[in-house]
């Protein structure tokens, strides 16, 4: 049934693109997909008429959906019997308000996966965000995802732009496999579009965002972007500012506008905890580059005196081969990032405690769990006044239940968290 719906879909998206021709805005990479495309679409929608993919929508059927501008019916076939109507009477009757542009999550879970989207859905923009061990298990190599990951450049034409973080040595090389002009961001002092100064920004004594200057052809610009935690977040925004600078919009209007943007949920959120603590949820997903990244917030942010750095880890999924020394190299970085107390769920993640302690973490300050309910009550107990705790695990490791345990409003996690709908309960 899945093979026909996807045929389907294909068939019917196709067509409408033929008939309205959007640009399309394609973004790939191993992290930072949902948030690029977020912060682009805060940079876009004042200018034209912006559809981005629907919540995470990423795949041979997700993408479609976006173009369609339907949601998933899952399972019922009256759903996918509406959704196809609706895709009919876009190609039959000319719907002026069909979108100028479509901003694509374009995700790989297997090798073939970016080249069969990108044939349905040919690119105007590609963006690579980053490559790192995401999926390993599935692509054996990194080499095997980098080589999946570039597609979204190589069929592009040399009227389009690829658009290419400068500060990952595996993405920048991808520079010489397209003919499209290439665009490159980051913090490399080379980078078209530099971020320079970057800062925690506070609010009554706790985070609240952060603060960098953008040059780009020689112009400075402050930046201040609240609600976003972490270089990782940055590398969205300068994104962003590279395809608003494609469509020649202001750069003084690009900033402006990323005032609206917000970090999707789960990713570095900051949440009110327990206790006047502060939370950051990060349990969207996890992967050993993103951890040791969220860490290294974690060790710049200045807490109150005798306020604890806490941090609650889940399993990394989907590693294969690199688990066991994915795991090792994140507990390794706990140790490092003078992190008080460890808290990890799961099997795998005795290897980061376990890390951690060899790397001369107290074995007093370090706690395994099987059960997130457990997890949280113990983790209710710890917390005092001031706090900094990070939660983080991938998707299978359902962390979010553990925020759930120790937010201030617990009744607002239908609104605040990842995975709250009726397919997780």
């Amino acid at each position: 049934m899945k093979f026909v719906i996807q045929y389907i879909l294909k068939i019917l998206s196709k067509a409408i693109l033929k008939k309205y021709d959007p640009d399309v805005i394609g973004i790939t990479g191993s992290v930072g997909k949902t948030s690029t495309k977020e912060a682009v679409k805060a940079v876009l929608e004042k200018h034209s008429n912006v559809r981005a993919s629907i919540k995470n929508y990423n795949n041979e059927i997700g993408v479609p959906l976006t173009i369609i501008g339907e949601s998933s019916p899952a399972k019922s076939s009256v759903g996918w019997l509406k959704v196809f109507l609706k895709a009919l009477k876009l190609i039959l009757i000319e719907d002026k308000s069909y979108p100028q542009k479509l901003i694509l999550e374009m995700g790989a879970d297997k090798v073939g996966d970016i080249g069969y989207l990108v044939k349905l859905a040919p690119c105007d923009i590609g963006v690579v965000t980053s490559v790192s061990e995401v999926h390993f298990e599935f692509f054996k190599s990194l080499k095997k995802i980098e080589k999946e990951k570039r597609k979204i450049i190589e069929h592009l034409k040399d009227n389009n732009f690829a658009l290419l973080n400068r500060d990952s040595e595996i993405v920048w090389r991808m520079r010489d496999k397209t003919k499209a002009k290439v665009l490159s961001f980051g913090f490399d002092g080379s980078a078209q579009v530099r971020c320079s100064d970057a800062t925690i920004s506070y609010k009554n004594g706790k985070p609240n965002g952060m603060s960098f200057k953008v040059i780009f052809e020689g112009r400075v610009v402050p930046v201040f972007v609240p609600k976003i935690l972490g270089y990782g977040q940055i590398y969205s925004v300068l994104s962003a500012i590279a395809i608003g600078t494609i469509y020649e919009i202001n750069l003084l209007d690009i900033v402006e506008s990323l005032n609206k943007f917000s970090p999707p949920k789960g990713r570095m959120n900051l949440i009110k905890g327990i206790k006047q603590s502060l939370i950051i949820d990060d349990t969207y997903n996890s992967s050993p580059d993103s951890v040791k990244s969220a860490l290294e917030i974690m060790q710049e942010i200045e807490l109150p005196e005798h306020a604890k750095k806490i941090v609650v880890l889940g399993d990394m999924l989907e590693l294969g081969s690199y688990t066991e020394e994915g795991h090792k190299q994140v507990g390794l970085s706990v140790a490092q990032n003078g992190i008080d107390i460890l808290i990890t769920k799961g099997e795998a993640s005795r290897e980061i405690a376990a890390s951690a302690i060899s790397a001369g973490m107290s074995k007093d300050k370090v706690f395994n769990f099987s059960d997130n309910e457990k997890a949280g009550r113990f983790l209710q107990e710890r917390i005092s006044k001031g706090d900094l705790i990070l939660i983080k695990g991938s998707q299978g490791m359902r962390l979010e239940q553990i925020v759930k345990e120790v937010m201030a409003r617990p009744l607002q996690a239908e609104k605040l968290l990842v995975r709250q709908g009726k397919a997780w309960r």
